[in-house]
């Protein structure tokens, strides 16, 4: 009884370790430089795909940025927020996002507005 006790408790943890979600999304202090070397400046907004359901959002702002993050159903929401400042100088924010594979739209807004993306490049 007790082997058998052992045995399911095991196949409840392998099968809780399967289905557990890995979606994350933080800023980025330190932009790895495969990545950093495929930025361009130019886009307001750039996806940078590594190919292992895990990307990095490059949003350059008018000033300090927050970031928020929400998933429902196979759509990820990204809210960026913008505090623009006085003197307007431009930012760069480098979030990654780890996705889960059911997570197929992207969708970003900017102070609550729907933004495009202007590029997405892959590693």
């Amino acid at each position: 009884m007790k082997k058998l006790f052992c045995l399911l408790l095991f196949a409840v943890s392998v099968l809780t370790a399967c289905y557990s979600s890995a979606l994350s999304f933080s800023e980025v202090e330190s932009v790895p430089s495969d990545v950093q070397q495929s930025i361009h400046s130019d886009y307001r907004l750039q996806l940078i795909n590594d190919g292992e359901n895990r990307s990095y959002l490059v949003f350059h702002s008018k000033g300090k940025a927050t970031a928020d993050m929400e998933a429902q159903g196979d759509t990820i929401t990204i809210k960026l927020e913008e505090a623009n400042q006085p003197n307007g100088a431009i930012e760069q924010h480098v979030y990654k996002l780890t996705k889960d594979p059911e997570h197929e739209v992207i969708d970003v807004h900017i102070n609550g507005e729907s933004a495009p993306i202007d590029n997405v490049t892959g590693l």
